[in-house]
């Protein structure tokens, strides 16, 4: 397993890392992810352990809280040997407080985590998404606070804008409080916009992208065809894709897998594992999250690792994947003198 600095802080991650919003099948939602419990949650953090994998991702909301508590059950025992991640910010519970980035909520929301977990401190706390009515400045130093107190190591964002980030990282300066080092952001072959502006911040800003849904909701796993009809056993079509069906080109999706067929079939690797191993050549990855309900999809996802595409196969796939930016990016790209744009362009 090949392992990454986060961002600009000085923690090595594995460049993959396991996501549990399969754990707990607390909602139609999240059935169609899975209904792992404790028994095999246990055998696959174990075989993710034995591969190198030691970094986990959960949530407060994914099952509304089962899921954090089912992880904290399958690392007893293992906690100082693992990398752990969750979030807060989206709804959670009853109550006119049950959302939000606000100093009470945070606290509150970090406590419950600490305690479904086993644990008395979280690697890396996300804000799981912008939240558009606390003052930043109450986020960041409510979070430098927890960094401060032991109880978070690192702070990362997710789901945020280019000027979510950048006032959050500016208001840290301006004080001297704890930074973002990592955003968890989505970024797929189907879906590139991550590039347009995120991608630069996050160069310019040493910020580490986290890579949810590499796989596009698992589109882009070899299963969805040309004049074939929808799996009924996908996410998609049992209703637990967080990506909405009206940004999802079907013709530039058929596109890219013809060409994933193609550069597979060089590699003698799935289609899947080439999606995975081009986003690994991606600047800013830091770490792709995969996700399993069972052994064998975890046994697939972990053999993106290893090995490398070549220059001219990426480049059939950033070709193939391509669409149009919008303004001002294309504005943007037609002088790449006075914007420098990442080096795969």
């Amino acid at each position: 397993m090949e392992y990454r600095l986060l961002g600009g802080s000085g923690l090595y991650v594995p460049v993959l890392s396991f996501g549990t919003a399969t754990f707990g099948g607390g909602s139609d939602f999240f059935k169609a992810w899975g209904n792992t419990q404790v028994d095999e949650a246990t055998r696959l953090v174990n075989l993710c352990m034995d591969a190198g994998l030691n970094f986990f991702d959960t949530a407060d909301t994914y099952s509304q809280g089962a899921s954090e508590e089912i992880l904290g059950k399958a690392i007893a025992g293992k906690r100082h040997d693992v990398i752990i991640s969750t979030k807060g910010t989206f709804p959670f519970g009853t109550g006119p407080n049950n959302q939000g980035s606000s100093r009470h909520r945070l606290i509150q929301q970090v406590e419950g985590s600490l305690r479904r977990l086993g644990t008395d401190y979280i690697d890396v706390y996300h804000m799981h998404g912008f939240d558009g009515n606390t003052p930043v400045e109450e986020v960041m130093h409510t979070l430098d606070g927890l960094v401060q107190s032991g109880k978070v190591r690192y702070i990362a964002a997710s789901n945020f804008s280019g000027w979510h980030l950048m006032k959050a990282q500016s208001i840290a300066d301006r004080y001297g409080w704890s930074r973002h080092v990592a955003h968890q952001v989505y970024y797929s072959l189907l879906h590139r916009e991550y590039e347009w502006e995120l991608m630069p911040l996050g160069i310019d800003q040493k910020v580490g992208a986290i890579v949810w849904s590499p796989l596009a909701a698992g589109r882009l796993g070899g299963k969805y065809r040309r004049n074939q009809p929808l799996p009924p056993d996908s996410r998609v079509a049992q209703g637990g894709s967080p990506i909405p069906q009206m940004v999802v080109n079907d013709e530039h999706l058929y596109n890219i897998m013809d060409v994933l067929d193609e550069v597979a079939e060089e590699v003698g690797k799935t289609v899947a594992q080439v999606a995975l191993n081009w986003l690994l050549q991606r600047p800013t990855v830091s770490s792709i999250i995969i996700g399993a309900r069972n052994e064998e999809q975890l046994q697939q996802n972990l053999g993106a690792v290893g090995w490398n595409l070549t220059p001219e196969q990426v480049r059939k796939l950033d070709k193939a994947s391509e669409l149009p930016t919008i303004y001002p990016y294309w504005h943007q790209r037609q002088n790449t003198k006075l914007n420098p744009l990442p080096k795969f362009y």
